[in-house]
């Protein structure tokens, strides 16, 4: 019988008096596999760093038996030796200071995996790691032997490595059996069975309804047949009875007609499953590109100091195609991102080109308005449109009136894509920007790259998202573009 690793019982844990986590009872074993999923801000990190002891329940029992290694997503990496065979596995440089984010999360994974631990608990392991990296990783866990906790919003890195999910929504965890794959199948069969369900639901209630109707019309009929005037019922004595009789049956139609009722309010309400808008990005004519090549480059050179990043390269970017530029961690895709942005020298950009960009920092909102009115503000489409956008993104119920000055790094990323799709661009430029992204807002990003008109050209290092939305794939090797 596998040993326990970890013991959850009744724990709950509460930030400024509001239910973070509510757990009657959770296990880890020696050899689980498991991959922690849900919405940002449901409490992931929150049952991480409980496991990890870094912080305590409110009230509850958990109990650690295994010495167990930690990776936290946000954290510096600490001070500590690490195995020189991986530090030069992965390339992490011999300086400590200056350390750009693929590279610091490189020395964390060589500090984890320099020793061995019982348990492996690891929060976003893949933000800022190139396709190189993710493949070391998957190999150092793949056989791992111990028990593996895992958030990941990557979902192919998550079918590769786990057999349960655990579903955070809410501050419960739902337990589903298989990888992510298995889970999103089960989550869409419960949408399906909740849809039929919904269905007989509305047709049991009309059908009880319309039995309430047909007794109150009944009973309506009684008490006309049973009406009569004092003479008529002086002259023919034996319809008193009649009448009493009547009233009677009137009764009893009432009553059956009020027992119709107390089923329909026992009735168990299945509410609809909720449907997204479809959602579509219409350009104006205006904005219409017809280059057929809206951006290219004939022998083009990208220095930064003291290195060659492109080395006389050519290439010709095709209109209304999606492209996924590809390549290792300093390769030089975010350089040439930001010189088709700045229009640089060298390359040729249709004059009718505007470009969104979205790069790799800390969004920060500086006016007055809220998250609707800054949206309302900056694009023509109409208001049913823009809080469909917004509710793919997770902005729900009061969120769209917050301040966009009080936003959370999370939020103020979703935010300025919501306004890139939606603004007067014809070209976009989206720089990893399915990092810090939970695995709903990647699939929302997805439905909104499918929907949108124009071009795009993005990098990202998620398998999964390049293959459910390039047209094209471009890489940058060697100094050249594939």
């Amino acid at each position: 019988m596998e040993k326990v690793s970890f013991e959850l019982e009744n724990v709950v844990v509460t930030y400024l008096d509001k239910e973070v986590l509510n757990i009657e009872k959770l296990a880890v074993h020696q050899f689980d596999r498991i991959g922690i999923v849900g919405k940002n801000g449901a409490g992931k990190s929150t049952l991480m760093k409980l496991l990890a002891s870094k912080i305590q329940p409110t009230s509850g029992k958990l109990k650690s038996h295994v010495h167990f290694g930690y990776f936290e997503q946000m954290a510096a990496p600490m001070l500590g030796e690490a195995d020189a065979q991986l530090l030069g596995k992965l390339a992490v440089p011999t300086y400590s200071e200056g350390l750009s984010g693929g590279e610091q999360t490189r020395l964390k994974l060589a500090q984890l995996f320099s020793s061995y631990a019982e348990a492996l608990l690891i929060d976003e392991p893949t933000t800022h790691l190139d396709q190189e990296g993710i493949s070391f990783l998957l190999d150092e866990l793949r056989y791992y032997y111990g028990a593996l906790i895992l958030i990941s919003h990557d979902r192919a890195v998550l079918d590769e490595l786990v057999t349960t999910i655990w579903e955070v929504d809410g501050g419960r965890v739902t337990i589903y059996s298989g990888n992510y794959n298995d889970y999103a199948s089960q989550k869409q069969l419960e949408r399906d069975q909740q849809s039929q369900a919904h269905v007989l639901f509305l047709k049991e209630k009309s059908r009880l309804e319309k039995a309430v109707d047909e007794k109150m019309k009944k009973a309506e009929k009684i008490t006309q047949a049973g009406s009569m005037s004092k003479r008529e019922a002086n002259a023919k004595p034996n319809r008193m009875f009649m009448t009493k009789s009547k009233g009677t049956s009137q009764k009893n139609v009432q009553r059956a007609a009020k027992a119709i009722e107390h089923r329909i309010e026992k009735l168990q309400k299945v509410e609809a499953v909720q449907e997204e808008r479809k959602i579509v990005f219409r350009q104006s004519k205006a904005l219409k590109l017809h280059n057929k090549f809206p951006i290219m480059a004939d022998r083009f050179t990208l220095r930064v100091p003291e290195k060659i990043l492109l080395d006389e390269v050519s290439f010709q970017i095709p209109l209304g195609k999606k492209i996924a530029l590809t390549g290792c961690n300093g390769c030089g895709k975010s350089t040439l991102l930001h010189q088709i942005a700045t229009h640089g020298e060298e390359l040729t950009i249709s004059p009718k080109a505007k470009i969104g960009y979205f790069h790799q920092m800390s969004y920060q909102f500086k006016s007055e308005e809220t998250v609707l009115q800054y949206l309302k503000n900056r694009s023509e489409y109409d208001e049913g449109l823009l809080r469909s956008v917004l509710h793919s993104m997770q902005f729900v119920g009061t969120d769209i009136q917050k301040g966009v000055k009080s936003l959370s790094g999370g939020e103020a990323i979703r935010l300025q894509l919501c306004h890139l799709f939606l603004g007067d661009y014809n070209i976009l430029l989206l720089d990893e920007p399915t990092n810090f992204l939970d695995i709903q807002a990647l699939e929302a990003l997805e439905q909104f790259i499918i929907a949108y008109e124009g071009t795009i050209i993005f990098v990202t290092h998620d398998k999964n998202f390049i293959e459910n939305v390039a047209d094209v794939q471009f890489t940058i090797e060697n100094n050249k573009i594939y």
